[in-house]
């Protein structure tokens, strides 16, 4: 049995643009504060790849204003870990993607903090990056935040960035402040009905 991996030029130039647009809007890297978009790929290895990066290059020559680089997958899962405050924007094929997008995930304490758009030409949907837990169903247990945050990136894509930024402040603010923890385990402390009411008690301060 073998596998084929489809790569057009056509989808390729499109996510990679959509890359170096979302690098604009943003503020850069934490650490350096650079404007930068690094294509992940295995183009040492695979052909598909390397005609992967090499559209990345076309495409960037058109962003004079954006750094960019390349990595391979194994030393940008390393850095991810080591160094994830180097990074602004990545940009890589789905597999790779899945991969990493979990491995960043749990840099920061678990895939139940972390949102997810998924952004066609014309049409997006939201949600976080994580499945349902149907062992945890009832017992209020889940983490909301990831699911919050996914509402904040819909706002911002709708056009509506002053509430996607306050939603998001409430989430800081209600973590900042205590009445927001998450355990070890990714879950709320007192909860999921608690952390809710602590994100939308600050929500009302901020407001």
């Amino acid at each position: 049995m073998t596998d084929t991996l489809m790569i057009t030029r056509k989808g390729t130039e499109r996510v990679i643009r959509f890359a170096f647009d979302l690098a604009r809007r943003r503020s850069g890297s934490p650490k350096s504060k650079t404007r930068r978009v690094t294509c992940v790929d295995k183009s040492n290895v695979l052909a598909s790849f390397a005609l992967f990066r090499e559209i990345f290059y076309e495409v960037a020559s058109e962003y004079p204003d954006i750094e960019h680089d390349c990595m391979y997958a194994d030393a940008a899962a390393q850095a991810l870990v080591m160094s994830p405050s180097d990074f602004d924007v990545l940009v890589m094929e789905n597999f790779l993607g899945d991969i990493l997008s979990d491995l960043g995930g749990g840099t920061i304490g678990g895939i139940g903090l972390c949102p997810s758009g998924n952004i066609g030409g014309k049409h997006a949907y939201f949600e976080p990056i994580h499945g349902s837990a149907p062992d945890i169903e009832g017992q209020d247990l889940a983490n909301p935040i990831s699911q919050i945050l996914s509402a904040g990136l819909m706002l911002d894509y709708l056009g509506e960035h002053k509430a996607s930024e306050l939603l998001s402040s409430s989430l800081y603010m209600a973590l900042d402040n205590g009445e927001l923890k998450i355990n070890a385990t990714g879950q709320p402390e007192r909860g999921t009905r608690h952390a809710t009411e602590a994100i939308a008690n600050a929500l009302l301060e901020l407001y």
